[in-house]
């Protein structure tokens, strides 16, 4: 569905949207693949990878989501638009409230008006586990966000030919920008790791397992869903092992607005769940969900059990030490071979 199709990545400069190209490219033809991003130093380094010249299809469109009149612009003949664009810093969110509004939650509102007026058959939104019965203003605003995409959606129950959005959320991704490896493996020359809690957890997920899930979704979505992934949960002090096992382990505390585990799927929202082998899909009503059972198929669902939530700490699939390891080494390997690919003498002035 993706070949001779017009696409656009909101955020693309960012570690997903980087593996979202590279996929793109390797195992489609897309008409017009546009990296839309307000960081013109990460579109310059794409484009010694992936230059226009060696992919006609690809566009680098600088602009931010704030801007809805941008917006309206560049989204002009799109038929499908992954939204990764956001501010994601939990500490950073709790000092600068009115910033993460501006970008999660107003940016949301342009994103959704623009597609509507330029009629992009669908939109798929990248959200998160902190979107789950929140206790940080980051995962407010992408609730917020969540809820916006999908409230749009019920206005296009009427109309076919209307805009459908759908949303992805999953937990960390392994490796990517901001995430507590590198900042571990920072770590390792003091032979310290600081560790905020030892009974912390967290959900996992790859690059490329988050790349595929959210094309999955852009194909399968009918609108107004929320796919989540069925995703391994890690121990912090396993990974701490598993990066730097001669080090010792400090605990500093939680930081301000994190939790200990996190949630992908509350229970008030499994009432509405359709369980898969590799994913669950939330639905908005009761009637949605009967829908969707109601079709059948060699992949069909079931309903969640009653009491039914998926959290980090009671999840059926774990990370063990030996595995984190060889996901850190791999990991490591991309980004070396990532960093070597740039000189400082090819960055402009």
């Amino acid at each position: 569905m993706l070949n001779n199709k017009n696409i656009l990545i909101t955020g693309g400069t960012g570690s997903l949207g980087k593996r979202m190209v590279q996929i793109l490219l390797a195992h489609y033809k897309p008409k017009r693949l546009v990296i839309f991003s307000r960081d013109e130093l990460k579109q310059f380094e794409m484009a010694q990878k992936w230059s226009s010249c060696e992919y006609p299809c690809l566009e680098y469109i600088l602009g931010d989501v704030r801007d809805k009149d941008r917006l309206m612009g560049v989204f002009e003949g799109l038929d499908y638009v992954i939204h990764a664009a956001a501010l994601k810093q939990v500490p950073a969110a709790e000092r600068n409230p009115e910033e993460y509004i501006k970008t999660n939650v107003i940016g949301a509102m342009n994103i959704i008006e623009a597609a509507v007026r330029n009629n992009v058959k669908k939109v798929i939104a990248l959200s998160t586990d902190k979107a789950c019965n929140p206790v940080n203003l980051y995962g407010a605003t992408k609730l917020c966000s969540d809820k916006l995409f999908i409230a749009e959606n019920n206005l296009s129950e009427a109309n076919s030919n209307r805009t459908k959005f759908a949303v992805v959320r999953y937990g960390n991704v392994l490796g990517s920008r901001g995430s507590v490896i590198p900042f571990f493996k920072e770590r390792i020359k003091a032979g310290v790791l600081p560790i905020t809690d030892p009974e912390m957890t967290r959900f996992w997920i790859t690059l490329d397992q988050a790349v595929h899930f959210v094309l999955m979704a852009l194909e399968r979505s009918k609108g107004g869903e929320i796919f989540v992934p069925s995703i391994p949960s890690m121990k912090i002090t396993d990974l701490a092992k598993a990066i730097g096992p001669q080090c010792k382990h400090e605990v500093v505390g939680i930081r301000p607005g994190e939790k200990v585990h996190e949630t992908l799927l509350s229970e008030d929202e499994a009432r509405n769940t359709i369980q898969f082998k590799e994913y669950f899909i939330v639905q908005s009503s009761a009637q949605m969900r009967d829908q969707l059972m109601s079709e059948k198929g060699k992949d069909s669902g079931k309903l969640c059990e009653k009491n039914f939530h998926y959290s980090s700490d009671s999840n059926a699939k774990w990370m063990t030490v030996s595995e984190l390891k060889v996901l850190v080494d791999e990991i490591e390997n991309d980004y070396s071979i990532e960093k070597s690919r740039w000189s400082t003498k090819d960055v402009p002035e």
